[in-house]
């Protein structure tokens, strides 16, 4: 090859970068219909993890006695805690070093619906009280 084909080559070269609007979140329920309200682990040292929230009140925390154990020291010992009533549900922090955000903004006491993400440290993690329904895309 030439030096001026080189060049061109090297010129030609371009970076991939995927807009966010068009990335997609994993599919980490699969086909399960979740009976309870469920917290998915979408970003953190757990990624992938899935926790039925199956009693009231859910704690949130490093101690390992915590409904969901999140096991990063950017996690506080008792960080956080989920009220469930029926259909409607409730986070509030717990004094956490690092706070709790919910879709993106940090909170003291936040309602939370289907669909809403929540952060706690590294975590970031979604409530589910549906098994949203598959869109057929035709291929």
């Amino acid at each position: 090859m030439s030096d001026e084909n080189i060049k061109n080559a090297a010129d030609a070269t371009a970076i991939f970068c995927m807009p966010s609007a068009d990335a997609t979140v994993p599919d980490l329920m699969g086909s399960t219909r979740p009976g309870y309200p469920t917290l998915s682990i979408l970003k953190g040292p757990q990624t992938g993890a899935s926790f039925v929230l199956d009693t009231p009140e859910i704690t949130i925390g490093r101690d390992p006695s915590s409904s969901v154990f999140l096991n990063d020291m950017t996690v506080s010992r008792r960080h956080a805690v989920l009220h469930i009533n029926g259909n409607s549900a409730r986070i509030e922090d717990l004094g956490s070093l690092n706070g709790t955000w919910v879709d993106g903004a940090i909170v003291k006491s936040a309602p939370i619906v289907d669909g809403s993400t929540i952060q706690v440290g590294t975590f970031r993690m979604v409530y589910h009280t549906t098994r949203p329904q598959r869109i057929q895309t035709g291929e």
